[in-house]
């Protein structure tokens, strides 16, 4: 039998946290169920999903649909593109079987990119490596979940750059029903006509649009702010999620940027160590710039956005004596009315 090879790469960086990365995994859990049900993807469809962060990491290894359980997704720091590229080629050198003298090898494979970020590492050599010896055995599909993405960069790995515009929970559904029905239509196709290539069903443009790698493109500035914190009561972490605003200036026909609180999160401790990049982030924000505010996820402490001297952020019930969960430190809390720079996360 021949298999139908699809690989899921997924940026797993901190800017998914939260809607994001829930959507993703909802939408995975519906692929699979959808399949399921088309016996021509019961032939031939085997899955794997690859994530990618500051590291990568196969999540789910190739398996048919039968088999395949949807995964908890992990989130990690950075968003190495580098690293998501080298562990997919060796997924490939690895899973897909060849077609020698003696039997027809699998289905040339699909992989199916989802970004919503600018790599924070140099892509170069990866791109290169795949562009040498992976571009015309694979069928890519690279998809910009928002617009903070380098189309240019993305049309150097794909035929197809495709913008899902992610406005509400009903555009995610319509998106994996395209993906779904994507894969379906080229299953049947590779079976019964024995057709290389995939054959990308129509969605509303609104919803997911084609756009010109070449195009002129200017990059949103910092679309998200994430703060890596602990709980001080748990010593667990969180990650708290802002997301930029803009808003009335004092200055006419002026606006002010902000980043306004959209959650603070549990994350898989292991799995964001595992994942995330091993350089140290030297990135600051200005308290002055974020705005709402959240409890902590773990403890339920009213404040999730308390700082050390020693840079570390915490929660706190309060004002008062608190011991900081990053070094140890013993000492009194209070609400300060000044401006200052805090630690944040590659994003």
């Amino acid at each position: 039998m021949r298999r139908l090879p699809i690989y899921f790469l997924i940026d797993v960086s901190e800017s998914m946290i939260g809607e994001p990365i829930e959507q993703v995994q909802e939408g995975i859990s519906n692929i699979i169920r959808e399949l399921k049900k088309d016996p021509y993807s019961l032939e031939t469809v085997y899955i794997s999903i690859v994530g990618f962060a500051g590291e990568a990491e196969v999540i789910t290894p190739l398996q048919d649909i039968i088999s395949f359980y949807p995964p908890k997704i992990p989130i990690g720091s950075g968003t190495s593109l580098s690293q998501g590229l080298i562990q997919i080629m060796d997924c490939i050198d690895k899973d897909v079987i060849k077609t020698t003298y003696d039997r027809k090898g699998d289905w040339k494979p699909i992989v199916f990119l989802f970004t919503d970020g600018v790599p924070t590492d140099d892509a170069t050599k990866a791109i290169e490596r795949w562009n040498n010896k992976y571009n015309g055995k694979a069928n890519t599909i690279a998809v910009s979940i928002g617009e903070n993405t380098n189309y240019k960069l993305l049309g150097l790995l794909a035929d197809n750059v495709l913008l899902f515009n992610n406005t509400d929970e009903n555009s995610y559904k319509e998106f994996f029903k395209w993906v779904t029905d994507s894969i379906k239509t080229t299953s049947q196709s590779v079976t019964e006509a024995h057709k290389e290539g995939i054959n990308l069903s129509k969605i509303d443009s609104v919803i997911l649009e084609k756009v010109d790698p070449q195009m002129e493109q200017r990059f949103p500035d910092n679309n998200f702010v994430v703060l890596n914190g602990k709980c001080s009561e748990t010593n667990k972490l969180y990650l708290m999620k802002f997301k930029k605003t803009f808003g009335e200036s004092s200055i006419p026909g002026m606006s002010t940027r902000y980043y306004k609180m959209e959650g603070a999160y549990k994350i898989d401790e292991k799995a964001y160590y595992r994942l995330s990049s091993p350089q140290r982030s030297n990135l600051k924000i200005s308290i002055e710039e974020l705005q709402g505010g959240a409890s902590c996820p773990h403890c339920a402490n009213y404040i999730a956005l308390a700082t050390c001297s020693c840079g570390g952020i915490h929660c706190l019930q309060g004002e008062g004596y608190n011991k900081c969960p990053w070094c140890g430190t013993s000492d009194y809390y209070g609400y300060s009315g000044g401006g200052y720079d805090i630690n944040r996360t590659l994003g």
